[in-house]
């Protein structure tokens, strides 16, 4: 992908915002570190948060809202270019039912940092509460969709969640957690019947991120050889992909009215790495915000070394992209080609 690709969907989304905005109700948002927008701000008990500095040091205001990002995250920016103002809100900061009986209900944000499609992943131990597990996330749907059909009856709430998009963005967790594991399981577990949770509640239209390439991580290059990307971790992302992609095609062929857009995120990612100065990055293997070597020793903490040319760095700490990683992700999952984003992309689910 060149260059120049990148400031033709950017044009292409602009054009279309005010219009894709009046179709789209609300977005609801499932996943890890990579979409939450500040639900572990809100588990007294979790280890797994970013709502202090360095993090949001390019946002408004420059607030750690509890994003793991310099500033916005992809979530943020896929809102951004359907028309709102940013991600949906956390669900333990709304009075949901307050929310739609005002009619100013626009979706919510379940995603949890550290969590994945195992509700074992992010827990240490039973007691200490740590992650939203996605099993939770459903559970906190479900009383979304409750709380809908209270105020909203039946067919209303129909035709609301049929026309709202639901981001999901989940399992790079499990790889990682899985990979390091003394006794790994089968990747089939990985994913369990999502999508047929969700549908049963309503939801038809799916934006759906997979796993990046994890091995390109500066948490990983720091144990290869001149700082490469660990291959089995990407091998692994990759196989994850295809999975998805055929348990999503059987689940359309099942069920007819739904709609989905699978990002390939592998392929995106080591498309920017291979071509990074065409993105204008001139770091992809460094974290802009950590320590020791290529900066992803330790977390990004208010005392870590923090890079000051930020839009040049990939990868805002050592897991994590950066807030202009992020834009060009979600530009790309919006109006990319197949190559990175099929059946459809996600400007075309609306319309779908």
């Amino acid at each position: 992908m060149e260059k120049r690709f990148v400031f033709v969907v950017f044009s292409l989304a602009i054009g279309v915002v005010q219009s894709v905005n009046a179709e789209v109700p609300a977005i609801f948002v499932l996943g890890d570190s990579t979409s939450d927008v500040g639900t572990n701000n809100y588990l007294p008990q979790s280890t797994i948060k970013a709502n202090f500095p360095h993090h949001g040091v390019d946002f408004p205001f420059a607030i750690p809202t509890g994003r793991f990002s310099n500033g916005f995250n992809t979530a943020d920016y896929l809102a951004k270019l359907f028309g709102f103002k940013k991600s949906p809100p956390p669900f333990f900061s709304q009075n949901v039912k307050f929310s739609i009986k005002i009619r100013k209900f626009r979706g919510i944000n379940f995603s949890s940092a550290g969590s994945g499609l195992l509700g074992s992943t992010g827990q240490t131990t039973p007691l200490q509460k740590n992650v939203v597990t996605m099993g939770e996330q459903l559970l906190q749907f479900s009383t979304v969709h409750n709380d809908l059909l209270a105020f909203k009856g039946p067919l209303e709430t129909e035709k609301f969640l049929s026309k709202s998009l639901f981001f999901i963005s989940i399992g790079s967790n499990d790889i990682m957690n899985n990979y390091y594991s003394s006794n790994p399981i089968p990747k089939e577990y990985f994913i369990p019947k999502l999508g047929l949770n969700l549908i049963s509640l309503g939801a038809r239209k799916f934006g759906i991120v997979s796993v990046p390439a994890l091995g390109c991580c500066p948490s990983q290059r720091i144990y290869q050889a001149n700082g490469e990307c660990l291959e089995e971790l990407n091998n692994q992302a990759r196989a994850f992909f295809s999975t998805m992609k055929l348990l999503l095609g059987n689940l359309r062929l099942e069920y007819k009215d739904i709609k989905y857009s699978l990002g390939n995120t592998v392929d995106m990612t080591l498309n920017v790495i291979d071509n990074a100065l065409a993105f204008n990055f001139k770091y992809v293997k460094t974290a802009c915000c950590g320590s020791g070597t290529l900066n992803a020793q330790g977390s990004c903490t208010p005392i870590s070394d923090l890079c000051s040319n930020r839009n040049e760095y990939l990868f805002w700490d050592s897991f994590h992209p950066t807030q202009t990683a992020s834009k060009l992700a979600a530009f790309t999952l919006y109006g990319g080609e197949p190559r990175f984003v099929s059946p459809i992309n996600f400007s075309q689910l609306p319309d779908a």
